[in-house]
């Protein structure tokens, strides 16, 4: 069974309780997710040993964290805690639609010291050597500072070297970082390290100016698979320089769309590094979220999950 590990922030998220409206006040539901945590949660759902890497607090929220990691059969022991410390906070507001706003409070959060201290990057470096493959996101580059940032580059270079394979998707979001010349520059320094990426093409038209295929496989094409994740529109492959469109079934009960990249990733990652080839895995990966946009939260219950993907 191939092994993995994630990189990023896990936040307290308060979502539209489903069932409650008053007049006066919003009913919310608390519940804790993060683009790369989502991912996590739903590898090790799909059965890919899966182990997260974060900084947290000590306070109960953090607490609640790392039990939810624990119950879904996540390794937690990568995790630093930070006394006198919470980790971030984000809103959830939906549109008619089913997309959403998202607002946050993040700014003290331990997980923005990833990478910052020598001794922990060497000791995160040593363990991450022990896996197969290692998952970051543009907002896990994006809460880092430039030191931190360039720590975890040179400890990438290196594990690539021991053949620890390095997946990124880019999840660019323009209010994590101060221009986007700084989220160009940190997202191309970060793809020279990359072996398999995960990107979306709205992403790419907020980073680059630049929605066409042909521009991300001119911008990419030192790549060696890049997945270009289009929403309802065709899944687009370029693995080894040839391209391949895999379908997206239509959905009609779309609830909420929080969540549907991380999990589209989770199951193309399940299936790709068990030896699957890219189009299955995108296959897989859409089957996944097809289920979650049916529902909100980033992160569905385990029983509505299963019961979506065995049904």
């Amino acid at each position: 069974m191939a092994r993995i590990a994630a990189i990023g922030e896990v936040m307290v998220e308060l979502s539209p309780y489903p069932t409650a409206q008053e007049e006066t006040r919003e009913i919310m539901a608390l519940s804790y997710a993060g683009d790369t945590y989502n991912t996590s949660v739903y590898m090790s759902r799909l059965g890919l040993e899966t182990h997260y890497v974060t900084r947290l607090g000590d306070d109960p929220y953090s607490e609640q964290i790392i039990q939810r990691m624990h119950d879904e059969g996540i390794g937690t022991d990568m995790i630093e805690r930070a006394a006198g410390r919470s980790p971030g906070l984000y809103i959830i507001r939906n549109t008619p639609d089913g997309e959403r706003e998202f607002f946050y409070w993040r700014r003290e959060a331990p997980a923005r010291e990833l990478f910052s201290e020598p001794n922990e990057s060497v000791r995160l470096y040593n363990q991450l050597q022990e896996f197969n493959a290692v998952y970051l996101s543009g907002i896990t580059l994006a809460i880092m500072t430039d030191t931190a940032r360039q720590s975890l580059f040179d400890a990438l270079a290196k594990l690539r070297g021991k053949g620890v394979k390095v997946i990124f998707d880019s999840n660019y979001r323009p209010r994590l970082w101060n221009t986007a010349k700084d989220a160009q520059n940190a997202m191309q320094a970060m793809l020279k390290h990359t072996d398999i990426a995960l990107l979306t093409l709205d992403d790419e038209q907020l980073l680059w100016g630049d929605d066409s295929i042909e521009g991300c496989k001119k911008r990419y094409q030192a790549l060696s698979e890049l997945v270009l994740k289009r929403g309802a529109e065709e899944t687009v492959l370029i693995v080894d320089g040839e391209e391949q469109r895999v379908p997206v079934p239509k959905v009609d009960n779309v609830i909420d769309t929080t969540g549907a990249g991380d999990t589209f990733n989770a199951g193309y990652l399940a299936a790709r590094l068990d030896g699957a080839s890219a189009e299955a895995a995108a296959a897989n990966g859409t089957r996944c979220a097809r289920v979650v946009i049916q529902h909100r939260g980033g992160v569905i219950e385990k029983t509505l999950f299963e019961a979506g993907i065995n049904g």
